[in-house]
């Protein structure tokens, strides 16, 4: 199968915006050529931890819902609301913008893949677990 590139941003959460401090939670694939937009989050024991060594008293349910709620546009769902409508690159433009909420992106890179739900899991694997 031919190799095809592909775009991708880490997911961090940032409890305290202000002290830059963060942790890895999820990846962002987009693949244009293969019509792919997928993420994988995962809010696990170690990044709780790490979370509240930074945050003591963190909202994590809130976490979660933000989470939840970039899951739900990235996958197009109609109850995300009108984000969740756009095209599939201006989905993966929206989620990867810049922000100063508690969740944060890093810079996009690419890179060039066969199967993008396989990158998309291995750079969860190396990147956020």
């Amino acid at each position: 199968m031919q190799r095809e590139p592909f775009e991708y941003a880490i997911l961090r959460v940032s409890p305290r915006v202000e002290r830059g401090e963060t942790v890895n939670v999820g990846v962002v694939l987009f693949c244009r050529t293969r019509s792919f937009l997928g993420t994988r989050i995962e809010l696990g024991k170690r990044q709780v931890a790490a979370l509240g060594a930074m945050a003591p008293g963190i909202d994590l349910e809130a976490v979660r819902a933000h989470l939840a709620s970039i899951q739900a546009i990235v996958g197009g769902d109609s109850a995300a609301g009108p984000i969740a409508a756009f095209a599939t690159p201006e989905r993966f433009r929206w989620v990867t913008s810049p922000s100063s909420t508690m969740i944060q992106v890093s810079e996009v890179h690419g890179g060039l893949t066969e199967d993008p739900w396989a990158s998309l899991e291995e750079l969860f694997e190396k990147l956020a677990r």
